[in-house]
């Protein structure tokens, strides 16, 4: 099984959310604060994750249960465009707490539900994982 460019490109993307996430909610919640480090990490990660959720859109699975090679991960595109949407909405009317809690559940939803999915043994990056693991590839 080869890697196709959108796949290494959604791998890297959303590698690389998953990884920055931590550190975006860290600069803002630490003792000291870092607001120019929050927001221009926050920038990023919203870039990666927007790029991870566009190109999940060519990735197609026709394997698992699908329509038109849509699976249910796919739900999580238009959940993760929606919560980056009511985040920047929150955050454009004042209401901090709000684009808080909105951009840690798109974190949640994105990166660790999502991420989860992908270790599954009927996809790629789980049969990669798996495979290797207990020497079955």
């Amino acid at each position: 099984m080869q890697m196709s460019p959108v796949i290494a490109v959604h791998l890297a993307a959303a590698a690389s959310a998953l990884a920055l996430g931590p550190v975006v909610l860290w600069a803002r919640q630490s003792r000291t604060q870092r607001p120019r480090l929050h927001r221009a990490l926050g920038y990023a990660w919203v870039t990666l994750i927007v790029m991870a959720a566009l190109s999940a859109l060519f990735i197609r699975d026709f394997r698992l249960p699908n329509i038109g090679g849509y699976t249910l991960v796919h739900l999580l595109v238009p959940t993760t465009f929606f919560g980056l949407s009511r985040a920047f909405w929150k955050l454009a009317k004042g209401d901090i707490r709000g684009h808080r809690i909105a951009m840690q559940a798109t974190y949640i939803s994105a990166c660790i539900v999502a991420g989860a999915f992908t270790l599954l043994p009927s996809r790629y990056l789980g049969q990669i994982l798996w495979g290797q693991w207990l020497g079955v590839a």
